[in-house]
């Protein structure tokens, strides 16, 4: 006789509901983006240190990187909740949290109005006017100048509206120091011209999608060759201010041969995009776009670590 003939069945167990304000609380945070406040957050940490060698008090450091997170979590929520609705047309957004409605447009914006108050009050305490006044502004020149004026009208959209995700550096010195000094220009610069060529490299394998939405990218009105020509372009402009805190002498020279070795891996890869247009491709220049900026930055933070 079998095991299942003189035991009883047992009822299985029902899958526990998730609590709506549960729910409702990943939602927001999903909405902030983490993976890019993650990356914004890196880019921001070896600007505290570059200057003079060494980095400040961790409480210091903390709250000021803290104070940029909490801006470009802002951003992001605000950007959400301007594009719900094109949101809702595309593949890859339509299940965003506003537009399925597990976050109303209202809480949405009740969100981004708290981070930006919580990120502008942590840059004031830890970073004086100065860091606060290049947080907000960031969050305003991402919400007004790229998300509502520039996305919508033109293909330069993300390259003019990319200074909003290659700010940390910025904000960093200028609450550390008051101003903007060149190396952490330097690094804006990096950030500034890496922006395009990841961006479109995700426009050339969704390029449907932002025709639906009817957003103006550079595959819709130049074509797939003239974007990964530029593409290209920039992948080789950017990589003087790759290898330019080793060249002043603020990095080492360790420092400059591997972010040059990097920015040569790169360029390559972008150059086989510009050779062999397939979707395939595309995707594999926009994953290292992602290696290529966290090896730079991660092998900044180290060498400064180590020095």
């Amino acid at each position: 006789m079998s095991p299942s003939a003189v035991l009883p069945e047992l009822p299985l167990a029902a899958a526990r509901p998730v609590p709506p304000w549960r729910a409702r609380a990943r939602g927001l945070f999903a909405l902030t983006r983490p993976s890019v406040v993650g990356l914004v957050f890196f880019t921001g940490v070896p600007a505290l240190a570059i200057d003079n060698g060494r980095f400040p008090p961790w409480r210091l450091s903390a709250a000021i990187l803290a104070g940029v997170a909490l801006c470009a979590a802002a951003s992001s929520v605000f950007n959400a909740w301007i594009e719900r609705d094109l949101d809702a047309k595309m593949e890859r957004t339509r299940n965003r949290p506003l537009p399925t409605g597990l976050v109303t447009a209202r809480q949405a914006l009740i969100w981004a109005w708290l981070l930006t108050l919580a990120g502008g009050a942590t840059l004031w305490a830890s970073g004086g006017f100065a860091g606060m006044t290049a947080g907000v502004a960031t969050i305003a020149f991402y919400v007004f100048v790229y998300t509502i004026w520039l996305k919508p009208r033109t293909p330069l959209n993300i390259v003019i509206g990319g200074a909003a995700g290659a700010a940390p550096p910025l904000i960093v010195d200028a609450a550390l120091h008051g101003g903007i000094g060149l190396q952490s220009l330097s690094m804006f610069t990096l950030v500034f011209l890496w922006t395009p060529p990841h961006f479109w490299a995700i426009s050339l394998f969704r390029a449907a999608d932002y025709a639906n939405a009817g957003l103006p990218m550079l595959p819709l009105t130049h074509g797939s060759a003239h974007t990964r020509l530029r593409i290209v372009q920039y992948a080789i402009s950017m990589t003087p201010f790759a290898i330019l805190p080793a060249v002043t002498r603020h990095l080492s020279i360790g420092y400059g041969a591997f972010a040059l070795v990097v920015s040569l891996w790169f360029i390559w890869m972008c150059m086989r995009l510009w050779q062999d247009g397939t979707e395939s491709r595309a995707r594999k220049v926009f994953a290292a776009s992602l290696v290529h900026l966290h090896a730079i930055f991660a092998a900044m933070t180290v060498d400064l670590l180590i020095r």
